[in-house]
């Protein structure tokens, strides 16, 4: 990957982005050995750890080549890595992206603790294996950490070549993904009839469906679980501004709307790892904040999910 983007420096961009943001940023190659404790869950088939707050990518980090937006993604994912975060998630299919995360991860230096997360999304099965090093190339990676089959599409084929490419040492992990409900009992017969590491679904507050049986099968097969959309794209939060944050939740440590929501989230024993999206390094330190101190037993989760229903 080249080290300038529209002839100025990539490192110089992000140094000038965080100047002005006020934001801290270690510099360039140089990492904390010791990061935040950050609560950690098993990745099922290996017993990798994993921190519980990830980082996602759609419509966030599809800045195109905006050099201030492409510096503030990049400061995004430096506030990330500080505060003891390690899986991003990204697809071909979520624009320029995959090319943001390209530019912060040459940015910010090759010893980033990054666990990368990618997918194949293609009807055409012939096209996976090009699409899948495309994306590589993108993010400039030696291999991806998991691969997952976007939303289901052309799985079979696709899922035989991760199969394929993960016995080869070409990747970690693999996995399968949707965001839509109305694919879940396709999603569970796959759970049920191929090996996978992980799965990733739509998972918030308000859409608990998937707690009567995909997580449940998930816990059972031991695969990992990604959680994607515990905001609803911000549309919780902005359901829920106004509204009184009840006074018990200082139980367990949440100070705000944002909090509330993702604890609930990651507080369910099944979920390994969620991946809020956000353009704000503020947001971004906020979110792992959650992933430092108590979370919900399961009492609070239900008195949680009654809350947001008197609301």
């Amino acid at each position: 990957m080249s080290d300038t983007h529209s002839g100025i420096s990539r490192r110089r961009l992000v140094q000038q982005s965080l100047a002005l943001a006020g934001a801290s940023l270690l510099p360039a190659r140089s990492w904390p050995e010791t990061r935040p404790a950050v609560r950690t869950r098993a990745i099922p088939s290996t017993g990798e750890a994993m921190p519980i707050v990830g980082l996602g990518t759609w419509i966030t980090f599809n800045v195109g080549n905006d050099a201030t937006l492409l510096n503030e993604s990049a400061a995004v994912m430096a506030a990330f890595f500080e505060a003891g975060g390690r899986m991003i998630d990204s697809s071909p299919m979520y624009g320029s992206s995959q090319d943001t995360l390209g530019f912060g991860l040459d940015t910010l230096g090759s010893s980033t603790p990054v666990f990368s997360a990618d997918k194949v999304w293609t009807s055409n099965a012939n096209n996976g294996a090009g699409q899948i090093e495309h994306s590589q190339q993108r993010w400039g990676v030696p291999r991806f950490d998991l691969l997952q089959v976007h939303n289901l599409v052309a799985w079979e084929p696709h899922l035989r070549l991760l199969r394929q490419m993960k016995a080869a040492g070409e990747v970690r992990y693999i996995g399968i993904t949707t965001s839509e409900s109305r694919r879940h009992a396709e999603f569970e017969n796959v759970m049920h009839g191929q090996p996978l590491d992980f799965i990733q679904v739509s998972y918030n507050i308000i859409n608990r469906d998937i707690e009567d049986r995909i997580l449940p099968l998930a816990m059972d097969k031991g695969i990992a679980v990604i959680a994607n959309r515990p905001f609803q794209q911000k549309q919780l939060i902005h359901r829920f501004e106004g509204k009184p944050l009840p006074a018990w939740a200082s139980e367990f440590e949440a100070e705000n709307w944002a909090q509330f929501l993702l604890k609930y989230v990651i507080s369910h024993p099944a979920i390994t790892c969620t991946i809020p999206a956000t353009t704000r390094v503020d947001h971004v330190r906020e979110n792992l904040a959650c992933a430092t101190g108590p979370l919900p037993d399961a009492n609070q989760r239900e008195r949680m999910a009654a809350y947001v229903r008197s609301l």
